[in-house]
């Protein structure tokens, strides 16, 4: 069965992602900006330390730069609260 962790640190995720695919910080700002997404230096540092949160936009752009699947941001997310079986097939299925 999995689990939800209630902790869940999203920064450092981003953080692992971003240096797995070998970009700097500067990098993903400049790109973000291309995306019409504008994030200064600071912000974007914050967000990977968890001090900001991060808007829906700056995921997405992020997923877009990255080259990975929402589900890479929050699989480490599963890890303390049961979800029962039956709850999954349950949400609608966006079109």
């Amino acid at each position: 069965m999995q689990k939800i962790r209630h902790d869940f640190n999203l920064g450092s995720t981003i953080q692992r992602i971003r240096k797995s695919k070998n970009l700097t910080q500067d990098k993903v700002i400049a790109k973000m900006n291309l995306l019409q997404v504008p994030i200064s230096k600071s912000s974007y540092a914050k967000i990977e330390t968890n001090r900001l949160n991060i808007k829906i936009c700056e995921l997405v752009a992020l997923k877009i730069i990255f080259d990975v699947s929402y589900e890479d941001f929050f699989k480490e997310f599963t890890d303390e609260i049961p979800i029962p079986p039956e709850f999954y097939g349950k949400m609608p299925k966006s079109k």
